[in-house]
């Protein structure tokens, strides 16, 4: 068997529950976005992505209040934009610094992460968040800081999760062969990307989810079924 050398995570789904993000993170962000805008508009980061929104509908003259309209449009429809995920992460920072909430994580990720990374194995995520809020998301754990487990972090602006080359392009960061990666998701489609790119893939099908009769991926309850 080869031998994994370094694992590469999913969020939602996959260490942490889908309706903390949905429920909590993206309720939280659009509530807050149009003040955020209003007040952080002038900064230049904010400024930046503003403009990458507005370019990214084909937006020439756009007023604030109209890409304040576009962005909501776009949480309303989970649009995996990497400027949207950018203001997101910088409106969430505020939530998790005041204390607001912490990032769920499943029962048993916190000790399995910290297991791998015990045995040798460097441990990266792979999120279409962007990678700052990926980085609050397991510093303000509900477990603690993990973040000093974490050897890098990836997001859209690598590639799109179900793309091949996105893979490919993270193998090359990593500096590993992608047989010696494994990748743990909940989404199928990221999986067969993977796999097409050469990497290892355990597929997270959390309760009440149904395990098919013959999967397609290596299928896993929770991090302690899997088998390296």
């Amino acid at each position: 068997m080869t031998v994994i050398r370094a694992i590469v995570t999913d969020i939602e789904g996959t260490t942490s529950s889908i309706s903390f993000v949905k429920d909590v993170l993206f309720p939280y962000a659009r509530e807050r976005l149009p003040a955020f805008v209003e007040t952080h508009g002038d900064t230049p980061e904010v400024r930046h992505w503003l403009h990458e929104a507005a370019r990214e509908d084909g937006l020439i003259e756009a007023s604030r209040q109209e890409v304040i309209e576009l962005l909501l449009r776009w949480i309303d429809e989970d649009r995996k934009s990497t400027a949207l995920k950018a203001l997101q992460g910088m409106i969430w920072r505020e939530g998790y610094e005041n204390g607001d909430y912490r990032a769920h994580l499943y029962p048993e990720v916190s000790a399995r992460l910290h297991a791998w990374r015990g045995e040798g194995l460097h441990l990266y995520v792979y999120s279409s968040g962007s990678v700052p809020a990926q980085k609050l998301f397991f510093r303000y754990s509900e477990a603690g800081d993990l973040s000093p487990l974490f050897a890098g972090y990836f997001d859209t602006e690598t590639g799109p999760k179900r793309e091949q080359a996105s893979y490919e392009k993270i193998a090359a960061a990593i500096g590993e062969q992608p047989a010696h990666i494994l990748f743990l998701s909940d989404v199928v489609e990221e999986l067969d990307a993977a796999r097409a790119a050469g990497l290892r893939t355990g597929w997270l099908l959390r309760a009440p989810l149904a395990i098919p009769d013959a999967p397609r991926h290596p299928a896993y309850r929770q991090f302690d079924d899997i088998v390296l």
